[in-house]
């Protein structure tokens, strides 16, 4: 069974839980396969925490949920040693970070000090408890949450050194009329997430991460994307542009795109598709800038002013 079959049976599986979200579990997938964290953000009971129990669900993956409040400490997200009465001595309790899928819930209500705990978690996918170095499950994956910011009282914005560390940004619209309708429907007896079949194997998954790297990106289809970042470093709009990690992010969502359309190479048009998941979280705009739009509006128009090459397409 090739990559697009295995996905199509994901979407599938998924769609019984979260309708109408096809093209966001793509997202995630991608996101999946190329180690990479996933920022959602959305309004309040658009099926952000479900989205990722299923995610775990099909793919036979460990679980946990971490509710971020502004009393969460460090300590409970990563774990602590303590002294164990009965033996005498210091034990190891490590955090629910050790998991395959770890849903940061509304991240943006905990303090920066506990925000920061994720930052070696997500960057090197290891936790450190007093001197002790553990390693996180293969694959690992965050999924952080948050509710716009500029519409609830008591949240810490992300500095812009961990939104730099997440994938992507997906936004998690409303339904339509005709998807809440059928939600209701799926809704009325028993929740679909009980019923949810194992899709994929973690052993599988891991294969994709390295099938993944060998998408081929051509000199012209390089040059565009790298085009398109350097635009947003000497932009009148923007006060600071896309990191060298921001790129890399951008090759490998690329990658990604190439390869759950069974193609091994990479066309300018997967990038255009990915670009706005991928650098719009990165951007920190001018004050004037932000009055007037917000980062999605100029990556797009961005795209619209880097020329295009026309014989990319043909993966050469």
């Amino acid at each position: 069974m090739n990559i697009s079959e295995k996905l199509f049976q994901l979407k599938r599986e998924i769609g019984h839980v979260i309708i109408g979200k096809d093209d966001v579990v793509e997202m995630i997938f991608i996101a999946l396969i190329n180690n990479g964290h996933i920022l959602l953000e959305s309004v309040p009971g658009t099926g952000k925490t479900q989205l990722a129990k299923s995610f775990a669900k099909t793919m036979n993956g460990s679980f946990k949920r971490i509710q971020f409040t502004p009393d969460l400490l460090p300590s409970d997200v990563t774990g602590i040693q303590f002294f164990h009465p009965k033996e005498q001595d210091f034990q190891l309790r490590i955090g629910p970070v050790m998991t395959n899928i770890l849903l940061a819930d509304e991240i943006n209500r905990a303090t920066p000090r506990t925000q920061a705990s994720l930052l070696e978690v997500m960057e090197e996918r290891q936790v450190t408890i007093d001197g002790e170095t553990i390693s996180l499950p293969n694959p690992f994956i965050v999924i952080a949450t948050q509710n716009p910011i500029e519409s609830q009282q008591g949240t810490f914005a992300l500095p812009e050194a961990q939104m730099d560390r997440f994938f992507m940004q997906i936004q998690l619209d409303y339904p339509t009329f005709e998807e809440e309708k059928r939600i209701m429907r799926s809704y009325r007896t028993n929740l679909p997430y009980s019923n949810l079949k194992n899709v994929l194997s973690l052993e599988e998954i891991t294969e994709m991460k390295e099938q993944v790297k060998n998408v081929e990106i051509s000199d012209e289809v390089e040059d565009y994307l790298l085009n398109i970042i350097h635009l947003t470093r000497n932009h009148e709009d923007i006060q600071m542009g896309i990191s060298p990690r921001g790129t890399l992010a951008l090759m490998r969502a690329t990658q990604g795109k190439a390869f759950i359309n069974d193609r091994k190479y990479v066309t300018p048009q997967d990038v255009k598709d990915v670009a706005v998941f991928i650098l719009s979280h990165r951007l920190v705009l001018t004050l004037e800038a932000s009055l007037k739009k917000n980062s999605k509006q100029i990556i797009e128009s961005i795209l619209n002013q880097v020329e295009v090459p026309v014989e990319a397409g043909a993966g050469l």
